[in-house]
């Protein structure tokens, strides 16, 4: 529909010229007696043109070389709204595509060659993911598959660091209880890694080596073995919920290979950086912000800055066209400083975008949820999961806007009903199941011979939502929107169980019971493939 409405208007810019000097926009209007679509291209050209919207909407209607069996009427609404009508007939062809198409309805090539980063979760091994790193891990993994849709080659990228301060703690943590397990009397400091899981790696390693690892450095066996065990853990349970990363990058091979030297050089080249009270400053007062920033501690030590950016700068140099930075809200006043040295360096910043997600609740009855008794003061993305499952953990971090905090509700998300939009969704797509193996044993199939016949309101609204698919995607995607898929698939299931109640399938008219099979698979498709971009199933039995 949008399409067709899009190439209409670049044919009318030949008679009509000012329409090449706006954005021409077309939204579903919110009251469906106003049409299927409208555009404000009117109002909007009122101020340029200084003339009557009206007057402008009937020139431009007027000059619309439009087919008649496409488009059923176009009105003029309000101060100069322009709404147009699609025949029945027409917005039936959709059922033809989604069918055609299958699996592939909703995908895009409009960035086809193009090749985009996502980097998240990023969490170093120190422990178990969190609900927080949950969020994080889950949102940018379905950001990914809505770039894959249209058209972007991408590649989801960990980045971690096994050095520094918190591996050593980790190491010492782990080294600490493994000499309490040998029967030393050990005052275990409080800012010292917790969980049970620093207790079962000492104990793995008291197993396997006695008491011969007592003189052992804790940045050696220690922590190795924590290391190695708890990025297992992590992706044992990004598997759990279907995220597979292509790279890992260590931040230490930043320095490994001269990067972090190379980058302090050329600050220092460019006049960009100064030493003040024995620390490296980087002048990002000249660069747009607030303050300078130290880069490098009198320590020697450096900050966060230093190597984020040099290790951004790895990312120019593997030629991607995006990339994408997902971080918690605690990372908000951070990231700027970042961008401001790689803009300094000559990078081009608009090729990046940092997405900042808010926090997440656990509730139940009411109340917080403290559920982790062995992992720490915290809950793990482990324990979430086996209280609800994969895809209720994956649809419910992606089903609200990462700017607002997301308070999980457990008991929505036990709930084997209505209430509970994943159990709606895939209700949805089982009961199309159900109805297909009905049909078939009433010898009735699926048919596009006769798809005119699905002119009842609820048979209309379906398939104008399934023309919307598409488009949405493409927004969602662009937009970095995940929410805007479940909104979307929601508003579908619900036209579907509307549709289904009013319009009787076995027992009608046999062209029009399977003109009505198809439109059912149409919408059976494209909810599995909104449910695929979320790494959702869609079960056929529930």
């Amino acid at each position: 529909m949008k399409n067709y409405l899009i190439n209409l208007f670049k044919t009318a810019q030949a008679k009509l010229p000012y329409l090449t000097e706006i954005d021409l926009t077309f939204s579903v209007p919110s009251q469906s007696n106003h049409g299927d679509y409208a555009t404000n291209a009117a109002m909007i050209l009122s101020k340029k043109l200084k003339r009557n919207p009206k007057e402008i909407a009937n020139e431009i209607i007027s000059n619309l070389d439009y087919d008649k069996n496409i488009i059923e009427k176009i009105e003029i609404a309000g101060p100069g709204f322009i709404n147009f009508y699609f025949t029945a007939s027409f917005n039936s062809r959709i059922v033809k595509d989604v069918l055609c198409e299958k699996e592939n309805f909703g995908k895009s090539k409009k960035y086809a060659g193009k090749k985009a980063m996502v980097e998240f979760i990023s969490a170093n091994p120190t422990g178990p993911l969190t609900v927080g790193h949950g969020r994080n891990a889950v949102v940018g993994d379905t950001v990914a598959n809505m770039l894959e849709w249209i058209g972007y080659s991408v590649d989801r990228e960990y980045y971690f660091n096994n050095a520094g301060r918190q591996m050593r703690v980790l190491g010492d943590s782990v080294r600490m209880r493994y000499l309490e397990l040998l029967g030393q009397n050990i005052q275990f400091p409080d800012d010292y890694y917790q969980g049970e899981y620093i207790k079962e790696i000492a104990s793995k390693l008291k197993d396997e080596f006695a008491d011969k690892l007592v003189n052992e450095d804790a940045e050696g066996k220690f922590k190795q073995a924590a290391e190695k065990e708890i990025f297992a853990d992590i992706i044992k349970t990004m598997k759990r919920i279907k995220i597979r990363m292509k790279n890992f990058f260590n931040e230490n091979t930043l320095y490994e290979e001269g990067k972090i030297k190379a980058l302090l050089d050329e600050f220092k080249k460019k006049n960009l950086s100064y030493e003040k009270d024995d620390a490296v400053w980087l002048k990002l007062t000249e660069l747009g912000n607030d303050m300078d920033k130290v880069i490098v501690k009198a320590t020697g030590e450096p900050t966060y800055r230093l190597p984020d950016i040099a290790y951004h700068i790895t990312k120019y140099d593997r030629n991607y066209d995006l990339m994408i930075d997902l971080f918690g809200s605690d990372h908000s006043a951070t990231y700027p400083d970042v961008l401001a040295g790689l803009r300094a360096l000559g990078y081009d910043t608009n090729k990046m975008k940092v997405l900042i997600h808010q926090f997440v609740t656990i509730m139940e009855k009411g109340e917080v949820v403290k559920m982790s008794t062995r992992k720490a003061n915290y809950i793990t993305l482990d324990e979430l999961v086996d209280e609800v499952g994969s895809d209720v953990v994956r649809y419910f971090f992606n089903m609200r806007s990462i700017t607002s905090h997301l308070n999980f509700d457990l008991d929505l998300a036990k709930k084997q009903s209505d209430e509970n939009p994943v159990f709606y969704l895939q209700y949805a797509h089982a009961r199309i199941s159900s109805i297909l193996r009905m049909t078939k044993d009433e010898g009735l199939n699926s048919s596009l011979e006769n798809l005119d016949l699905l002119t009842t309101k609820e048979e209309q609204n379906l398939l104008k939502k399934l023309y919307e698919f598409p488009h949405d995607v493409i927004f969602s995607a662009e937009n970095f929107e995940t929410n805007r898929i479940t909104s979307y698939l929601e508003e579908l299931a619900a036209l579907f169980h509307r549709f289904y109640t009013e319009c009787r399938i076995i027992g009608s008219e046999k062209k029009l019971a399977e003109a009505r099979i198809a439109l059912c698979i149409a919408v059976q498709t494209v909810i599995k493939n909104g449910l695929s971009i979320l790494g959702v199933n869609a079960p056929e039995k529930m």
